[in-house]
């Protein structure tokens, strides 16, 4: 059984959903440190101007952040971001193919007020996951499953305790991860190359590093042809 173990991310782009559709287990690792600067709270859309940042606030803890785990981290809603990130998607893709199909989970999603930056981004991604017609994966949080350690030692441990033996990742995980710690586990290992094919955009030139929401607005239920049924 394959085992993918990520970070939650907001609106996550096409080869996350390539490694939860490689996975009979995908494990949100939300119980290590939040990066500041990475894909946790934003993510990108096309729009008329250019790919545009969508991010959501987070709370702030004192003058320096903190070493915060990502399931700590906490929206900030002393702004309407919501409503903001609804507005630029609608905008931005109202002339899509997909638009109408897609709108009433958007509403869904931008009139919900969770406290947790992780429980916002888990949902959504799931749900987009039941968008691209993956709906036999087994969704787990690391911080359920309470396995401490480090590195490749507890990705192991986790890839066990949900009862895999292979652990799938993407191409840059092989500048780190200990492959001999897994072999001598017993793990196998899959590395996915994120080679994709062109799609539709609806404003040029094509930029292949976008949200799911641009593939799902121009293709829809066609999507996975453009991610591993090609």
């Amino acid at each position: 059984m394959n085992c993918v173990i990520l970070q939650p991310s907001y609106i996550p782009w096409r080869g996350y959903f390539h490694q939860i559709q490689k996975a009979d287990v995908f494990v949100f690792y939300d119980d290590v440190q939040y990066d500041k600067h990475g894909w946790r709270n934003r993510n990108r859309i096309k729009t008329a101007q250019g790919s545009q940042w969508l991010t959501i606030p987070v709370l702030k803890r004192g003058n320096v952040e903190e070493c915060r785990e990502i399931r700590e981290i906490e929206i900030a809603w002393d702004r309407p971001w919501n409503r903001k990130h609804l507005a630029t998607i609608t905008h931005s893709y109202r002339k899509a193919p997909c638009f109408d199909w897609l709108c009433p989970l958007l509403d869904k999603w931008y009139s919900q007020t969770p406290a947790m930056l992780a429980d916002f981004t888990i949902a959504a991604t799931i749900e987009l996951a039941g968008c691209l017609g993956l709906r036999n994966t087994r969704f787990v949080r690391s911080s359920e499953l309470k396995i401490p350690g480090y590195r490749s030692d507890r990705l192991i441990d986790i890839v066990k305790a949900v009862g895999c033996d292979r652990y799938v990742t993407g191409p840059a995980a092989q500048d780190y991860l200990e492959e001999d710690k897994f072999r001598e586990a017993g793990i196998a290992l899959e590395y996915i190359e994120y080679k994709y094919p062109e799609y539709p955009q609806l404003y040029p030139s094509f930029d292949p590093q976008m949200s799911i929401l641009d593939l799902l607005m121009m293709t829809g239920k066609d999507a996975p042809r453009y991610i591993w049924a090609f």
